[in-house]
């Protein structure tokens, strides 16, 4: 049975951060692959900063072809909206029961208010945690601090973001070294971000 981490976001666009990320998790833990899980558009509320699903799953999809263990993941396309992280989970464990045990991925600034999140319970009973370092404020509730399935992972701390890739290429600077190459040929193909 395959380990599988699932990477959620909105990948607008994947840049070299998520992939240092992601390949960090999958060659230097126990996790055999990793998926970018794309979020889907929320119909309920429309940003228009947020390119088209299929873009953002075919950005991730060129990103991750010279990588075996990544993959894209557009299974929340599929699913109910709005939808939460507990859903995605038990559908795939629903899907795939004999072939991958799913664990979730996540920064350390999302740990420190996993507590609200929906069925955060139920996601611990049911699933790990895998945990990559990031440069933020707050503090990791107790409960979550020597958790058993709570694992954390020495990742490199990535401060890049999508939000400035769009905002700085937005004003014509280069940002080309922040994405992958075939990320950056598409996007500046496709004129998105301008």
């Amino acid at each position: 049975m395959k380990k599988v981490g699932l990477f959620f976001g909105t990948f607008n666009p994947i840049h070299i951060g998520h992939m240092v990320i992601a390949n960090h998790m999958v060659e230097f833990s126990d996790l055999d692959e990793v998926w970018f899980v794309v979020t889907p558009q929320s119909p309920f509320k429309v940003k228009k900063s947020l390119l088209d699903n299929h873009h953002r799953y075919q950005m991730v999809l060129e990103a991750t072809e010279d990588y075996p263990k990544l993959k894209p993941s557009k299974i929340e396309f599929d699913l109910p909206q709005p939808n939460y992280t507990i859903n995605t989970l038990v559908h795939l464990s629903e899907k795939y029961p004999k072939d991958y045990e799913f664990c979730l991925i996540m920064g350390e600034d999302n740990l420190k208010s996993f507590h609200k999140w929906r069925n955060y319970e139920m996601i611990l009973d049911g699933y790990s945690i895998y945990v990559y370092p990031r440069i933020s404020e707050g503090k990791i509730e107790h409960q979550f601090k020597d958790h058993p399935k709570i694992h954390r992972v020495g990742a490199p701390i990535m401060e890049i973001s999508s939000t400035f890739i769009r905002r700085e290429h937005k004003k014509g600077n280069n940002i080309k070294p922040m994405l992958p190459p075939a990320v950056w040929k598409y996007m500046d193909e496709m004129n998105f971000y301008r």
